[in-house]
């Protein structure tokens, strides 16, 4: 016994040492930062592609820019573009453009989704809906320019079913060369409203659903009176996000049309981009850049504030 209680008094001691591999506890303080520390790489990342950029621009925007020489201007580019007529054109074309677009992308997408979610046949299939908006831009400009203009794919299936006795000339007319800019874009930027408004179906409490099922109201029923009013804050931010995209089309007036006939199919980002990089006015550019944006932030920030709002009551 007393050899067993040495051997005991012997032992535990070594057992009590903590261990030199064990780590220190972290300060509270470097607890509540160390979040911050993991997402501060990305941070810097976006803030040195976005916010760096941007203040160039503006301060860009306040002189008259010719490659190398710099002259101070003020606010005479901002006053010069506010009486161009080519830069309210512009906008005229962006607004007709992008919200014709936007308006089939909307039907289309909300339609989609209405047998997505329903059908259980085109629920399967889904993944087709989506595969436009996996190719890339460029590549589908491509595409239906060769399809439009320089294949006359369309022209030719227009006459075989007699709607055209002849060629269809695309880029003749204002709005025959408008259609083949928002058949692109709604071609491959649908799938991307329909994956959000098929997520905001499935999001929403079925026992509403089953309660108006009971009740004797009909699916298309539901959806009008039901899922669209709860779908109403998803649905705004869905398209201002897709609006603030369509601002920015570039891609597909720069393949397709160039801007014509007459300039009528000229976007904002086309006429930046003619401003800067073909006729050199690179401050000019700036500060069309620079008021756009802050029009795209103005008209988005009030529709998103007064969904939330309606929603909310």
């Amino acid at each position: 016994m007393a050899s067993s209680a040495h051997s005991i008094k012997a032992v535990a001691p070594a057992t009590a040492r903590p261990s030199t591999g064990t780590l220190r506890r972290r300060s509270p303080r470097m607890r509540s930062a160390f979040p911050y520390l993991l997402v501060a790489p990305a941070v810097l990342y976006l803030l040195a592609i976005t916010l760096y950029p941007g203040i160039f621009a503006i301060y860009q925007s306040l002189f008259v820019v010719r490659f190398v020489k710099w002259t101070w201007a003020g606010l005479d580019n901002y006053e010069r573009i506010l009486q161009d007529a080519e830069f309210w054109a512009a906008l005229w074309n962006t607004i007709i453009v992008g919200g014709l677009s936007l308006g089939l992308q909307t039907v289309i997408a909300l339609a989609l989704a209405y047998f997505a979610y329903r059908d259980p046949l085109i629920r399967g299939w889904r993944i087709i809906y989506l595969m436009p908006m996996l190719f890339m831009p460029s590549a589908v400009a491509f595409m239906w320019k060769l399809a439009f203009n320089d294949g006359r794919v369309i022209s030719d299936l227009l006459m075989t079913i007699g709607l055209t006795h002849g060629n269809v000339d695309w880029l003749a007319s204002v709005w025959l060369a408008r259609l083949t800019l928002i058949v692109a874009d709604v071609w491959q930027w649908t799938p991307f409203l329909f994956i959000i408004f098929v997520a905001a179906l499935q999001g929403q409490d079925q026992e509403i659903e089953e309660a108006a099922r009971l009740d004797g109201a009909s699916w298309p029923a539901i959806f009008w009176n039901i899922s669209l009013p709860m779908m109403r804050p998803v649905i705004v931010v869905a398209v201002t996000l897709r609006g603030i995209d369509i601002t920015t089309m570039f891609t597909n007036v720069y393949i397709m049309t160039q801007g014509s006939p007459g300039g009528a199919t000229e976007t904002m980002s086309f006429f930046i981009y003619r401003q800067g990089f073909r006729m050199f006015n690179f401050g000019y550019a700036s500060a069309a850049s620079v008021l756009m944006l802050a029009m795209t932030i103005l008209i988005a920030q009030t529709l998103v504030k007064r969904a939330f709002r309606s929603g909310r009551s």
